[in-house]
């Protein structure tokens, strides 16, 4: 069933998208960090999350993919995007890797 779930067509109103910046920032409980995201995205009514990958097994870097979605009407016009994930239950063996369309960051988390 597992290796089916690869197979299955890809979302057309789902896109990965630029970033500008990511940052781990600490929590306000202690030993928990947050990760934040900015940048523009494409389009004014484009909703942007922060989407973890699923793993079998715990990676050295956890990816979370920076996910632009389109719900009805799309307008061409930029606007600026700040979204966040605490990365509790989300973290690999030596941090994250936020995957963006242009390019890849990786943080060591402690």
């Amino acid at each position: 069933m597992t290796e089916d779930f690869a197979e299955l067509p890809a979302p057309q109103s789902v896109r990965l998208i630029d970033f500008e910046e990511a940052r781990v920032v600490p929590g306000i409980v202690p030993n928990t960090f947050i990760l934040v995201v900015n940048g523009t995205k494409p389009y004014l009514t484009m909703h942007v999350e922060l989407s973890p990958l699923v793993y079998v097994r715990q990676p050295d870097y956890w990816g979370i993919e920076v996910v632009g979605r389109l719900r009805g009407i799309g307008l061409p016009a930029t606007a600026p995007y700040s979204v966040s994930l605490p990365l509790d239950g989300i973290l690999g063996a030596k941090g994250i890797e936020v995957i963006g369309a242009g390019g890849r960051k990786t943080f060591d988390v402690p």
